[in-house]
C-alpha cells in the first residue's frame, strides 16, 4: 500500500492528461493509492476543460497529444492561473524536454518511467508549492526584489513576478545565500530536492529566472555565470559579463 504523503493527505488534485490510456491508467492508479484526488483526459481541449471544472494543485501532462500538444496545454493553463506542471517526454527527445521546460514545466519525467518514480516527483513538486513554515517566511530582499516566502509571492520593483514554483525557489535561495557561487548539482539538491537528474533542468529554469529578473536578460547581472563553477546571485553587481 502507498504511504499516503502531507499533499495527499490535504486532498491535493492531480489531472493526469495523457492519450495512451495504459499509461493514464498506471499513473492514476498509483496516484489514487497514494491518496491523491485524480482526474483524467485523453487530449488538450479535455485537460482545459477538466481543469476549468476542477483547478488541478498538480498536472502530470504527456508533451505528445493528438490535435494539441502538451506544450500548448501547458501554456493554455498558465494563461488562466498558476499551476505545478510534470511533463512526460520520451526517451531521447531532449530537444522537446527542454521545450517543456521553456514553457514553464517545473520538472518532467522520461518514458518508460518508474510509476512510483512519479509519485515521488508529484510529492517533491507539490511540497515545495505550499507556503513555507512560519520559521523559514521572512521576507527576502534585494536588487529591487522582494520575495515573501510564506505567500509565494516575489516583486520586482513592487510590478509582481510570474513564476512558477521552481523559478519562485530559486530566487528564493538565491536571495538567501547572496554572493555565493553554486554548482548545477548543488542547485538540484537544493532547489530541487535530488540527488540525481538532468542538470540542463537547473540551466533552463536559470534562463527563465533572468528573463523576469534582469533589466536585460541578454547581459544578466543579478544571477551571474561562474565559469567552471555553476551560478552566483551578486545584487551589487554593477557590470560585468556573465
Amino acid at each position: 500500500m502507498e504511504q499516503r504523503t502531507p499533499e495527499a493527505e490535504a486532498g491535493a488534485r492531480v489531472l493526469v492528461v495523457d492519450d495512451d490510456p495504459t499509461v493514464a491508467e498506471i499513473v492514476t492508479g498509483y496516484l489514487d493509492r497514494a491518496g491523491y484526488v485524480v482526474d483524467r483526459a485523453g487530449d488538450g481541449p479535455g485537460a482545459l476543460a477538466r481543469a476549468a471544472a476542477h483547478w488541478p494543485d498538480l498536472v502530470v501532462l504527456d508533451l505528445m497529444l493528438p490535435g494539441m500538444d502538451g506544450l500548448e496545454v501547458c501554456r493554455r493553463m498558465r494563461g488562466r492561473g498558476p499551476v505545478p506542471v510534470i511533463m512526460l517526454t520520451a526517451r531521447g527527445d531532449e530537444d522537446d524536454r527542454i521545450l517543456g521546460l521553456e514553457v514553464g514545466a517545473d520538472d518532467y519525467v522520461t518514458k518508460p518511467f518508474s510509476p512510483r518514480e512519479l509519485v515521488l516527483r508529484v510529492e517533491s513538486v507539490l511540497r515545495r508549492s505550499r507556503p513555507a513554515p512560519a520559521a523559514a517566511s521572512g521576507l527576502l530582499r534585494a536588487a529591487g526584489l522582494a520575495v515573501d516566502p510564506a505567500a509565494r509571492r516575489a516583486t520586482k520593483r513592487g510590478a509582481e513576478l510570474a513564476l512558477t514554483v521552481r523559478e519562485f525557489d530559486l530566487l528564493a535561495f538565491f536571495l538567501r545565500h547572496p554572493g555565493r557561487a553554486f554548482a548545477r548539482e548543488e542547485l538540484m539538491r537544493e532547489v530541487w530536492g535530488w540527488d540525481f537528474g538532468d542538470l540542463s533542468t537547473v540551466t533552463v529554469h536559470v534562463r527563465r529566472l533572468r528573463g523576469k529578473v534582469e533589466d536585460d536578460p541578454a547581459r544578466p547581472l543579478l544571477v551571474q555565470t561562474v565559469w567552471g563553477v555553476g551560478y552566483r546571485f551578486d545584487p551589487d553587481a554593477g557590470s560585468g559579463e556573465a
